[in-house]
Order: structure tokens, then C-alpha cells, then sequence
């Protein structure tokens, strides 16, 4: 029964897409293609635009971080064009997992059970054959996702997608430290010090000739292009000195020192976790800090 559905799903998202790429042209701005499919929230609709806009055909995608791929971000991308793909994740019987979701005969996908980190990240992408000619890549692991993205080479992809906090707002250039064994519920309780802020990530992929665009409405993933293809998208390329807009994030997912959730407001979330150390990324070097020594920068 849950294939069936899924086959209605995949059907209603290609004839919504269908309509939709009739207007892209016209289209000013990301967050008018919000549209969820199999992502967790609106990405598969600003995927489907990238893609067309820069007219790729099968992607060749990474996807870092996918749950049992019943929600991510290259499903839909996936099950539409047969293409070649790479998922990771630390699920038990990962494969298994995916298997009772897809139909893999579709295209070939490589599914790999993994804890990806700096260290094992290259590594990993050469191993399966997936270090260059990357059409989409797509990262969220709660986590230490910006040493990560480190690790990534210039001209390594052409779109790419990034889980950001945006609890950390829209001046904090931060992170949180790397550890390997990073849990974002044990680093505090809250379950909100987590990741880096969307700032550090742009200065970040910078360097690697990636260009923000913009993020989902749920203003949790930031989305990229490789610089040599913005002139083809009809969207006004944001600023990077006004980031607001892009922090500003209205959902609620915290706990209390119970595991209860407590739903703090937004706007309230810095100072719930001001005592947890982050890494400063605004200078030179990277200097280990309590964000409450950085909270004035906000204000």
C-alpha cells in the first residue's frame, strides 16, 4: 500500500513540476518554489528549478545524511530521472532500510551505512566514484556539518544544499567545535547549539566558488550554485551583507533539561544556550568561545 501511494506522490510532484518550470523564467526569488514532495520541508521544489534552469538532465548526486530516505532532498530527484546517486547515513541496516522505500532499480544508487566526518569524508566520495562531476550535493547531519564542507574542494559541485542554525542568527560568523562523537541533544539539552550559522557557511563556500542564492522558507537550508552558472537563473541573487531575512525562523523544536518540549521562542534561543562554546570563525583563525561573550554582536 505505501508503494502505491508513493507512486501517487511521485506523480502529483512531476505534474505540479511540469507547470511549474512553464514560469521559471519568471520567477524572483527561491522561496516562491517552496514545494515538498519527499523533502522535509519546500526543497524539492527549488531542486527541480536549479536543475532545470541549468538544464541537468540525469543528476549526479550526494546526499549526506538522509534518515531511511522516506524524507530527503535527491528522492524526488531520484525516483523522476533515473539517475546515478550516493546517500550516506549511520542508520542501522541502512540499506534494508532504503530498500522497504524505493525502488532502487530505478537508476543506480549506491547506498553506503557511514559516519561521514572530516576525516573520512574524501575518502568515502573516491571510494564509491563520486568526487567529481557532481551536479548536486547535499549535506545535513546535526552536527559538525561546516568542518565538513571544509574538506569539500574548489569547483567540487554545481548546486549544493546546506543545513544551517538559524538559531544563531544573521551576524554570528560561528560553528560548533568538531567532535566526532557530536550529539546535538548531549551538547545541550536544548537540542538547539548544533551546526553553524548561515553566515559562517556562505563566507565558507565562498572560497570554494559557490554563491548563495538563498534558502527554504523554513529557513533551515541554505541552497548554492556554482558561480559560473548564476547568469542562468531568473532569481535575484540575495546580498550577503543583509542576512535577516534568511535567519529568521519561526518553528520551535527545543527542550528543557527533560527531554520535554518546551517550545521557547526564537528569539529567546541565544540565551538559552549562551554558556555553550562555539568556534568564532568573524577573525583570524578559529578562536573557541561562549556565545554569550559573542551575544552583543546580535544586539
Amino acid at each position: 500500500m505505501k508503494r502505491y501511494f508513493d507512486k501517487k506522490i511521485t506523480m502529483i510532484g512531476s505534474s505540479h513540476f511540469l507547470n511549474m518550470r512553464k514560469n521559471y523564467m519568471n520567477i524572483k526569488n527561491l522561496n516562491e518554489l517552496d514545494y515538498k514532495v519527499y523533502s522535509q520541508n519546500g526543497e524539492d521544489g527549488i531542486i527541480d528549478y536549479l536543475i532545470s534552469q541549468l538544464n541537468i538532465q540525469k543528476p549526479k548526486f550526494i546526499e549526506i545524511g538522509v534518515g531511511d530516505y522516506t524524507e530527503a532532498n535527491t528522492r524526488f530527484v531520484f525516483e523522476r530521472t533515473s539517475c546515478e546517486g550516493l546517500i550516506v547515513d549511520i542508520i542501522k541496516d541502512f540499506e534494508n532500510e532504503v530498500k522497504k522505500n524505493l525502488s532502487i532499480w530505478k537508476g543506480n544508487l549506491k547506498i553506503v551505512e557511514k559516519k561521514i566526518d572530516p576525516q573520512n569524508l574524501i575518502s568515502t566520495l573516491k571510494d564509491k566514484n563520486f568526487y567529481d562531476k557532481i551536479d548536486l550535493f547535499s549535506l545535513d547531519i546535526d552536527g559538525y556539518d561546516y568542518w565538513v564542507l571544509k574538506e569539500l574542494p574548489k569547483n567540487f559541485c554545481k548546486i549544493l544544499v546546506a543545513e544551517f542554525n538559524p538559531y544563531f542568527g544573521s551576524e554570528l560568523q560561528i560553528t560548533v567545535p568538531f567532535k566526532k562523537d557530536f550529539n546535538r541533544s548531549n551538547y545541550h539539552f536544548s537540542n538547539l547549539c548544533f551546526g553553524a550559522s548561515l553566515k559562517a557557511i556562505i563566507k565558507l563556500l565562498e572560497e570554494k566558488n559557490l554563491k548563495f542564492i538563498g534558502t527554504n522558507l523554513f529557513r533551515n537550508n541554505a541552497f548554492f550554485i556554482d558561480k559560473n552558472y548564476q547568469d542562468k537563473l531568473s532569481i535575484e541573487i540575495p546580498s550577503d551583507d543583509n542576512l535577516k531575512l534568511y535567519t529568521d525562523a519561526k518553528f520551535r523544536e527545543s527542550r528543557d533539561a527533560k527531554n520535554r518540549l518546551n517550545l521557547i521562542d526564537p528569539e529567546k534561543i541565544l540565551s538559552e544556550i549562551k554558556d555553550c562554546e562555539v568556534v568564532d570563525l568573524s577573525g583570524s583563525g578559529e578562536k573557541l568561545k561562549k556565545i554569550k561573550d559573542l551575544i552583543s554582536l546580535e544586539e
